[in-house]
């Protein structure tokens, strides 16, 4: 199986920007474990301007452009020497890809960036890709690493996108203000009616939110790769998802678009 997991800033770092190492060393740890069993892993990581807001001490997420940027070129490296430095106990080697918009939209550069990518899988290194946050500047240019990771699913073909989030996955309410709101377990199409349950933006660090989640469905439900969004703060919920056990909300691909009466889609029960 070949599998994208995005992992979001809020799953990454602490509130105070600096990196939560317990969550950091578990997901590299079951992401090693995945690999040895024989699966291809992708891992789409944010969390560069995250913790280049804790490194520099500054006091929220900056607003400007320029210091986002500074803020991601001190936090990508503290990034990517905390990844190399997990994965390599478990003999894994990474390899950083930092990409903007262009990469994705020019037909050269993402021929370019598919046969970058296939031929990192076929030496067995694990990719860790970021948007380019030191050069992009409309958010800061493909909008969120939702869609980024969405983007790369379609690109390699992947089996399975899995989204690591703050939030246990899509509800009929924001459980964070809604006592009744209920978690939809199985979503086989992206209606009206489950757009309107996007809400607004993630955390104060990230920049995501359900709206960027179901943008991601989409991308990747019409490439026919079914979509999980879990809980960041448990990784070995990985392990589940990939044998196919309920595990946060599936967004289930387009190749497998038929749902038996009681969808959850259409009762939210």
């Amino acid at each position: 199986m070949r599998i994208v997991v995005k992992v979001g800033t809020s799953t990454l770092a602490h509130p105070t920007g600096h990196m939560n190492i317990r969550r950091v060393e578990a997901l590299c740890k079951v992401l090693s474990d995945v690999k040895n069993a024989g699966h291809e892993v992708i891992l789409v990581s944010s969390g560069a301007i995250g913790m280049g807001v804790g490194k520099l001490s500054l006091n929220q997420r900056p607003a400007d452009i320029p210091t986002k940027q500074a803020a991601a070129a001190v936090g990508q490296c503290e990034l990517m020497y905390t990844y190399d430095r997990l994965f390599s106990e478990y003999n894994h080697t990474v390899a950083q890809l930092l990409v903007t918009g262009s990469d994705v939209e020019d037909e050269t550069r993402r021929a370019h960036f598919h046969n970058t990518l296939y031929r990192l899988l076929e030496l067995g290194a694990l990719p860790v890709i970021n948007e380019n946050d030191t050069i992009a500047t409309d958010e800061i240019v493909i909008g969120d690493n939702d869609t980024l990771s969405a983007i790369v699913a379609a690109t390699v073909q992947a089996d399975l996108l899995v989204l690591l989030s703050d939030i246990e996955g899509l509800y009929t309410a924001d459980p964070r203000s809604d006592a009744d709101a209920k978690l939809i377990p199985v979503v086989a199409a992206i209606t009206p009616e489950i757009e309107a349950l996007a809400g607004g933006n993630g955390t104060s660090l990230g920049t995501g939110g359900m709206v960027t989640k179901l943008r991601a469905a989409r991308i990747a439900g019409e490439s026919g790769i079914d979509m999980v969004i879990a809980n960041g703060a448990r990784p070995a919920l990985i392990y589940d998802i990939i044998e196919g056990k309920n595990v946060g909300t599936r967004f289930v691909g387009i190749r497998d678009i038929e749902c038996p009466e009681n969808c959850p889609v259409d009762s939210f029960q």
